[in-house]
């Protein structure tokens, strides 16, 4: 089944996943975002290179208020630079959070809520593809807690702030690659078996899928979407894959047509008409099975999953903290 899965998913990819898949759905695009979305507020995690920064950089273009989350904190100065620079925005901000370190998003998420009144569009783009099996802090595998735990907490505590705000958004980058994978409850953490980086990262984008799905269903206020970029010339491409890069050459997209649906998803009002929870592709919802590949999980499959987190990320919190030592632990629903 796993060979149907990949043999599928890659003929599909070579057709829509490209630079010409791309070109072909962008005839069919209509002039959704010729908008302004002053006084509108953004965060995007992982801005400072590659997707994230041609969201950022087409956001502050639009107007709006961009707050850049990044890890190096000199990288994101740079790139704040350049996009202030050119769209001519000055709301543009820097936040500097690791988003493997469990403990500390959910310590920035707390002071971000209390520091600011709102935030429209939340957009969690950052990631990671690790080969070798890392730990961090908090013990969780590095690809786990940076994918799904990072989106996780960072997501959950925001909600209330999302809540209160004006048509509120949340969009997670996932991966085609979700595709070859089923929801695997019993090793969130890829501890048993051979450690394979590029499905484990597969499997988490999955797990990114299965959140957003049940996010849309928690909270009905906000509107949840998740989606492909496609296959894109980013520089973390080009590190993690480096084979698949050289192979794939020129067919790549542009990190411009990578981050197209993630703006069209933040922005545009047709975005907002569509059913919350869906995964897209090219401006489109699309399957987030394939035909007969049997990767759809049981209720009771995702009901595990859920708890799990909630359990980790209870686990990561209530850890003690030197530097906040009468930090309470938030409560996750």
């Amino acid at each position: 089944m796993s060979l149907y899965r990949n043999a599928i998913w890659f003929l599909n990819g070579i057709h829509h996943y490209t630079r010409k898949g791309y070109e072909a759905a962008a005839k069919d695009f209509d002039k959704d975002l010729d908008v302004s979305v002053v006084g509108r507020s953004f965060m995007i995690t992982g801005a400072n290179s590659g997707i994230g920064r041609a969201t950022a950089m087409a956001i502050a273009k639009k107007g709006g208020t961009v707050h850049m989350v990044c890890r190096n904190k000199d990288k994101a100065e740079e790139a704040r630079a350049d996009i202030v620079n050119v769209s001519g925005n000055t709301e543009v901000y820097v936040h500097i959070v690791d988003m493997s370190e469990t403990r500390k998003v959910w310590e920035f998420a707390e002071a971000f809520k209390k520091q600011y009144p709102s935030l429209n569009v939340l957009i969690n783009n950052a990631g990671c593809m690790v080969h070798k099996r890392e730990v961090n802090a908090e013990r969780l595998e590095k690809n786990f807690a940076t994918n799904t735990m990072g989106v996780y907490v960072l997501t959950q505590t925001l909600i209330p702030l999302l809540q209160k705000s004006r048509d509120p958004r949340v969009i997670t980058v996932s991966s085609g690659g979700m595709l070859v994978q089923k929801l695997r409850v019993n090793d969130l953490q890829s501890e048993t078996g051979c450690f394979d980086g590029v499905m484990v990262y597969a499997q988490n984008k999955r797990q990114q899928v299965v959140l957003t799905q049940q996010w849309a269903k928690a909270y009905p206020v906000i509107h949840f979407s998740v989606m492909h970029p496609g296959w894109v010339d980013t520089p973390a491409v080009s590190t993690s894959m480096p084979q698949f890069h050289q192979m794939m050459g020129d067919r790549l997209r542009s990190v411009e047509q990578g981050a197209d649906t993630i703006v069209w998803l933040a922005l545009s009002r047709a975005a907002a008409r569509t059913r919350s929870g869906q995964f897209f592709q090219d401006r489109k919802h699309v399957p987030a099975h394939l035909p007969l590949a049997w990767t759809h999980s049981s209720s009771e499959e995702i009901q595990s999953f859920m708890t799990q987190l909630e359990t980790l990320a209870r686990a990561a919190q209530s850890q003690p903290d030197p530097e906040l030592p009468d930090a309470s632990t938030p409560q996750f629903v």
